[in-house]
C-alpha cells in the first residue's frame, strides 16, 4: 500500500510530508516503519526499534499492528520514557500503554521497559547499556506541545547530552499536556520527574520517523521548522537530521507558510 502525501518539502536536511488526516499519516508511517524493520531482519536476522507512546501515536500503532508480514518475532522493542515511581498499575504508565496498543497484540521477540522505580540512576545505566547492545534500526517518535522529544524538556534537552538515559525535571507545559490527553485528572497528579531516553540516543537510530498530528501540535511544528535551532525548542534539531522524516496532518501543518512547501525542490533554510 502506498499513500501519497498532500504536500512535501525539505526543511534544512529534514524531509517533511503532510497528509490530509491523522489516519493517513499513521498508515503511511506504518508502511515505512514496517519496511525498515523487514529490511533489518533480512540483513541481520533481527531488528531493534524505539517507539513513542501517547495519543499522537495511536493511528500509527493501530496501522502497524494490523499490517501483515511484519516479522515481530525478530523485533526487539524499546520505548522512550516513564514517570519516576509511578504507582504500579497506573493507567498513565508508558510501558502499559505499549502493552495495550502493541506488545500484547504482536508479541515481539523482546520488549524492554524503561526502569523508573527503585534505584533509578542504576536503571538509567542499565537501559543505556541495552540500547547500546541493541543499536536501533528505527526510532518512531513525536514532538510535544512544548517542542520536546521524548521527555527532553527545556532547559534540560541537550543536543549533545553525554548520557543516553537520564532523570529529568518535567516542564509544567509538558505535565499539562498529560492532563489534556486524559492520562491524569489534574496537574497535581502528574509526577514532576521522569526517566527519558536522551536526544542523542533517539537520533542514533539508522532511521527516525517523527509523527506529529493534531491542532495542539501546530505551534510546536512551526517553531521546530521555522524558528532557530535551539535547545529551547528540542524539535528544531530535526532540521539537521537527513535520516529523519517528519509526518504531519492538515491540522498540525496549519501554521506553516505556503513558502515552505514551494521550497520543496531546493530545501528550506535551516
Amino acid at each position: 500500500m502506498t499513500l501519497q502525501p498532500a504536500r512535501a518539502t525539505v526543511a534544512g536536511s529534514l524531509p517533511v510530508v503532510q497528509y490530509a488526516t491523522n489516519e493517513e499519516l499513521g498508515a503511511a508511517a506504518a508502511v515505512e516503519a514496517a519496511e525498515i524493520l523487514r529490511a533489518a531482519v533480512r540483513e541481520r536476522g533481527e531488528a531493534n526499534a524505539i517507539l513513542a507512546t501517547g495519543n499522537s501515536q495511536l493511528t500509527f500503532l493501530r496501522a502497524i499492528r494490523e499490517m501483515p508480514g511484519v516479522p515481530w518475532d525478530k523485533v526487539n522493542l524499546f520505548h522512550m520514557d516513564e514517570y519516576v515511581n509511578l504507582p504500579q498499575g497506573h493507567p498513565a504508565s508508558f510501558p502499559a500503554f505499549l502493552h495495550r496498543h502493541l506488545v500484547d497484540i504482536v508479541d515481539p521477540k523482546a520488549f524492554f521497559p524503561v526502569k523508573a522505580e527503585g534505584d533509578v540512576e542504576a536503571g538509567c545505566r542499565e537501559y543505556e547499556a541495552l540500547l547500546r547492545q541493541y543499536p536501533a534500526d528505527l526510532t518512531v517518535m513525536g514532538i510535544g506541545e512544548n517542542g520536546h522529544l521524548a521527555f527532553n524538556d527545556p532547559p534540560y534537552a541537550f543536543f549533545n547530552d553525554p548520557l543516553w538515559v537520564k532523570v529529568i525535571l518535567l516542564d509544567e507545559r509538558s505535565r499539562r499536556q498529560q492532563v489534556g490527553e486524559g492520562h491524569f485528572g489534574s496537574l497535581d497528579e502528574v509526577p514532576t520527574h521522569a526517566v527519558t531516553v536522551t536526544i542523542p540516543a533517539l537520533l542514533a537510530a539508522k532511521r527516525v520517523l517523527v509523527l506529529v498530528p493534531e491542532t495542539r501540535k501546530a505551534e510546536a511544528v512551526k517553531a521546530s521548522l521555522l524558528g532557530p535551532i535551539t535547545e529551547d525548542c528540542p524539535g528544531s534539531i530535526l532540521r539537521e537530521q537527513a535520516h529523519a522524516k517528519l509526518f504531519l496532518d492538515a491540522e498540525s501543518a496549519a501554521l506553516l507558510p505556503e513558502s515552505l512547501w514551494s521550497a520543496a525542490a531546493t530545501g528550506f533554510p535551516g
